[in-house]
């Protein structure tokens, strides 16, 4: 990205944080800050690196884009279903600048977080942003471990700092217009590494990667606020973590990502990368981890099929809206549909983020599942 994109980058985000959230006009495209060339400013994806953690929860000084993405479905009482998304995305603009020091603002990076929440119970859908520049104590992220913080927006580690990879818990907390969470999150499994020995290539242009892991299996408990109540909730969530310069081709618009927990200790990832016809990119993929084994998936491994369509009321921005996804290979079929339609982000970027439950069977035998699918690139 040059500077004078990082520049225009800047003024869109500022320009759309302050515009009516209900309108339907044009919000930043994902392809604009995803793709771009950065010339040699930035570091960049090229090759498999080790990870350690929990230095790896931490932010990566140098790439362009990195975010930090939590989602789950969460039970209350008398079988209420919520979802929830906590997201923070950080844009390095000046990969030189030096972190802030206390109480100083820097031009060095643009955060960015979204919080939703869907009530399934009650048909609703929260969705909010936030803009700051870094600063120390109002928008800033560790380089040791998971310590992110949004003005009151903020996630954390909760063990010991010089602790095992999967061994700290996380904590979330956020809250707007009279939704909010305060949860706590246990891993029950490790890192899973996707790609590449966590090198997730995007297409075959070089550097055209990001480094990415999950932790699929977060056990999670705590309380959810609503405008009809709050709720002591249980249930699982899934952390998402990519840091890359220039992630996407240009001839690609945007991608549609699978995030299902399958039971019996299975889980499953799969994107689709989208071409600007619709077509999917040969770069797609996923992982299938089954019983801790984590099992590579490419474009040929998976066949994704659109049943139904649904069209946004807020921005006429038409999404799919029930899936058929299936894994020839591992003998797995799934019918994919959201818990409630209406659960379209219309922000600073313009997407489509919502809990979803999955039916299906795999190698004869009837599965269930519960996740998260996100569908960029609809603008």
């Amino acid at each position: 990205m040059s500077w004078r994109i990082a520049l225009s980058l800047l003024l869109a985000l500022a320009a759309a944080a302050c515009r009516d959230q209900t309108s339907a006009e044009p919000t930043l495209q994902v392809s604009q800050v995803m793709s771009g060339d950065a010339g040699d400013a930035f570091l960049r994806a090229v090759e498999p690196r080790e990870f350690i953690f929990p230095r790896d929860h931490g932010a990566h000084p140098g790439f362009q884009t990195e975010w930090w993405y939590f989602t789950g479905r969460l039970d209350g009482p008398d079988k209420q279903v919520f979802g929830f998304q906590l997201t923070v995305f950080r844009f390095l603009l000046d990969p030189m600048a030096a972190p802030p020091e206390p109480g100083r603002q820097t031009s060095a990076a643009l955060f960015m977080g979204h919080f939703a929440v869907t009530d399934v119970a009650a048909s609703a859908f929260h969705a909010a942003e936030r803009f700051s520049r870094e600063r120390a104590g109002l928008a800033q992220a560790s380089l040791e471990r998971l310590d992110v913080v949004l003005e009151d927006w903020d996630m954390a580690s909760d063990g010991a700092s010089d602790g095992a990879s999967e061994g700290d818990s996380f904590v979330l907390r956020a809250r707007d217009g009279g939704y909010g969470i305060n949860l706590r999150l246990r891993p029950r499994v490790g890192p899973v590494l996707q790609g590449e020995a966590g090198l997730s290539r995007k297409s075959a242009s070089p550097g055209n990667a990001s480094y990415y892991y999950s932790m699929p299996v977060l056990d999670t408990s705590g309380r959810l606020d609503t405008p009809r109540g709050s709720f002591q909730v249980t249930g699982r969530s899934w952390l998402d973590r990519e840091w890359s310069t220039s992630a996407l081709d240009p001839d690609q618009a945007g991608w549609d990502w699978f995030s299902l927990d399958l039971g019996d200790d299975t889980q499953l990832m799969v994107y689709r990368l989208r071409d600007r016809a619709g077509g999917q990119h040969p770069y797609s993929a996923g992982s299938l981890v089954r019983r801790g084994q984590v099992q590579r998936l490419s474009a040929d491994d998976f066949q994704l099929q659109v049943e139904r369509y649904w069209r946004s009321p807020h921005s006429g921005a038409r999404y799919p809206s029930v899936w058929l996804l299936e894994l020839p290979g591992q003998e797995l079929s799934l019918r994919v549909k959201p818990l409630l339609e209406d659960q379209e982000l219309n922000l600073a970027f313009r997407y489509w983020e919502g809990v979803v439950e999955a039916e299906g069977t795999m190698a004869g035998t009837a599965v269930a599942g519960r996740g998260y699918v996100e569908l960029t690139g609809y603008e």
